[in-house]
């Protein structure tokens, strides 16, 4: 009979004639010989893979992959052909195989990676997990066509992700209004709270450089002692396999030479002890079917006890790691409160600041509004006197009191000397007379004036007189 296959499947043939097995697309199918059809189309299976990472986090990874037999192969066909082809490629055996594959690779390689290295490097870990489970089903004659891995969820009781989603939520709306703050706050401060800010991020760079080197310091230094110790553990579990290995070689020595001295003593005595032999085999059978007795009882109750001991240890550890959640929620409201009293504490110095900058800046226009006002002061003096700068500066000092303040100061000076001047006159106005005196005062302004000038640089006013010529004095 002349057998042809479609497009997507093949001829297996077995029997006469054929050592092992026979792939082909059509061939005569002789007497003695067996012909089976097998399809290698592509089929989807989709799975909800249970894992838990390396922090002993559980979580589940919806996949779909498209597995078929490798058809540019022909050893990898005639695996298909001898192992999977007997089964319907959708029955649950295929898919239980294929299920296994995965989920096994899926989990060794999950318990290996923690929470944060899944979830960010998704495409690093399915690219993974393609080549372990491509590596497994090479030895069936199976090929991965297509993989999809849907977005990992969360197992009931530990919502993680739903964690995350939220914590993402709340970052994102603490940064806007955060940069609301910021954009209003460098509107109003300006160039110098900017600059206060640059010394501050500097600041704050340089302490967390310092903490950061420190932590890698003590990182490095616990990394170092861990390896230190599996290396000492390691070491000290090949001494015990030796001496484990030394002991069970001495066993089995000790149980040859044994078994050698009954042998001869059996060669010797065999007739002698033939009877006694065969009532110790009895004895032997019954203390056996007791044993296995004892041993079936004993094994039911340990096993019982077993899962008693693994339900206790599974509640306790649901019990700590809640636990160990609410501390760390604890943890964490506390660092946001001393956040929130740090930046209180921020706001009211950068207010502080801003007040003295504002009385600074009020000091400041004042001062330069009463000088713009004295210049205006001045300004009109100078044009009424007609640009006549000595008149100006004269005006100045007699309504300042200048040449009054000098008088007094004279004048104070005399008066600590306590002078006692009298002036006796009889009524003669010559030059004996009391005018005389005042004369002598009259003719002491030059002096004075030139005092002045030497140490102001100013002159008397032409009304009050003048200085007295230097070529003139003796």
């Amino acid at each position: 009979m002349y057998k042809v296959a479609s497009a997507s499947e093949y001829l297996v043939i077995t029997g006469v004639g054929i050592p092992d097995i026979k792939i082909a697309k059509k061939a005569w199918v002789l007497p003695g010989q067996c012909c089976a059809i097998f399809d290698v189309s592509p089929v989807n299976y989709t799975f909800e893979v249970q894992a838990m990472s390396a922090e002993k986090l559980p979580f589940v990874l919806p996949a779909v992959f498209t597995v078929g037999p490798r058809i540019d192969d022909n050893a990898s066909l005639l695996k298909y052909a001898k192992l999977i082809s007997p089964h319907d490629k959708l029955s649950n055996h295929v898919k239980d195989l294929v299920q296994g594959i995965i989920e096994g690779e899926t989990r060794v390689l999950a318990a290996s990676m923690t929470m944060e290295e899944i979830f960010r490097g998704t495409k690093e870990f399915k690219q993974e997990v393609f080549e372990k489970v491509q590596l497994e089903l090479n030895q069936f004659g199976l090929l991965i066509y297509n993989a999809n891995v849907k977005q990992l969820v969360d197992v009931p009781g530990h919502e993680y992700f739903s964690y995350l989603g939220q914590k993402t939520q709340m970052e994102a709306a603490n940064q806007a209004k955060v940069d609301v703050a910021e954009a209003k706050m460098k509107g109003e401060i300006g160039s110098k709270l900017r600059e206060g800010q640059t010394l501050q991020n500097a600041a704050k760079i340089d302490a967390d450089t310092k903490i950061i080197s420190t932590q890698r310091q003590g990182e490095g230094k616990k990394e170092e002692i861990r390896v230190k110790t599996d290396v000492k553990v390691f070491e000290n579990q090949r001494e015990a396999e030796v001496a484990e290995a030394n002991a069970e070689l001495a066993k089995k020595k000790a149980g040859w030479a044994r078994e050698a001295q009954v042998a001869e003593v059996e060669a010797t005595k065999a007739v002698a002890l033939r009877d006694a032999e065969l009532q110790r085999e009895v004895e032997m059978m019954n203390a056996l079917t007791r044993t296995e007795k004892l041993k079936a009882e004993f094994l039911s109750k340990a096993s019982v006890e077993y899962e008693t001991k693994v339900q206790e240890a599974n509640w306790e550890l649901h019990n700590k790691q809640k636990a160990a959640e609410a501390i760390l929620y604890e943890k964490q409201k506390e660092a946001q409160a001393q956040k929130a009293t740090a930046e209180a504490a921020f706001y009211a110095r950068q207010q502080l600041a801003d007040g003295e900058l504002y009385a600074k800046q009020k000091e400041a226009a004042g001062l330069i509004a009463l000088a713009q006002a004295q210049g205006v002061y001045i300004r009109t003096l100078l044009d009424a006197l007609g640009g006549n700068y000595n008149a100006l500066r004269d005006y100045l000092m007699i309504n300042g009191g200048m040449f009054q303040e000098i008088a007094k100061i004279n004048g104070e000076a005399v008066r600590g000397l306590q002078p006692k001047i009298s002036i006796w006159t009889n009524g003669d106005g010559g030059e004996g007379g009391a005018m005389k005196e005042v004369a002598g005062v009259y003719k002491m302004l030059p002096p004075l004036f030139k005092t002045v000038h030497e140490q102001t640089g100013m002159l008397p006013p032409a009304w009050m007189g003048a200085l007295p010529n230097s070529n003139n004095v003796n």
